[in-house]
């Protein structure tokens, strides 16, 4: 098995929401395919809830349950972007 700084922090949780991680070097295998595609996903996704954030916060109108579950929403795609970042930071080659 692979040193914990080799291995590859999925864009996904355990069942107890442990961090999940690959061992592999095939970058082409299916999950590392399956886990860059969840990962373009997610930062998709984070982009477009930033955007209906910003709508909803310059709408001065918009109740308190609304900035709740906007609240909300953007700590769950803060929670995944940081996975991704944290993920591909590990995977940059540094030099020794």
């Amino acid at each position: 098995m692979t040193a914990q700084s080799k291995l590859r922090l999925l864009p996904w949780t355990g069942p107890e929401g442990k961090p999940c991680y690959l061992d592999t070097d095939d970058r082409e295998g299916f999950m590392s395919r399956l886990a860059d595609h969840i990962e373009v996903e997610q930062l998709g996704m984070a982009a477009e809830l930033l955007g209906q954030a910003v709508q909803v916060l310059d709408d001065e109108t918009e109740d308190l349950e609304k900035l709740k579950l906007v609240a909300a929403q953007l700590a769950g795609a803060l929670r995944d972007v940081l996975r991704v970042a944290t993920s591909r930071g590990h995977r940059l080659v540094t030099p020794e």
